[in-house]
């Protein structure tokens, strides 16, 4: 049997900046300080520190997050 030595796969977070409002919603829910806000709308500052927990995807009321399995 071959031993897989392949990292596991790294939560990514995407802004769609075209969806996203800037109403605050994922720099308030995330745990790890991953968004901030620039001018009108969030970004990804911190993409190494998100964990994958989703809680930003899930709470948008704009759908402009998702989560990629890098």
């Amino acid at each position: 049997m071959a031993e897989d030595n392949k990292e596991p796969k790294k939560p990514y977070p995407v802004v769609d900046d075209k969806k996203c409002t800037g109403c605050n919603t994922c720099i308030e829910i995330c745990p790890m300080e991953v968004f901030v806000l620039e001018g009108t709308k969030a970004v990804v500052k911190r993409p190494d520190q998100c964990i994958g927990c989703r809680a930003c995807e899930s709470q948008c009321p704009e759908n402009a997050i998702r989560i990629i399995d890098e």
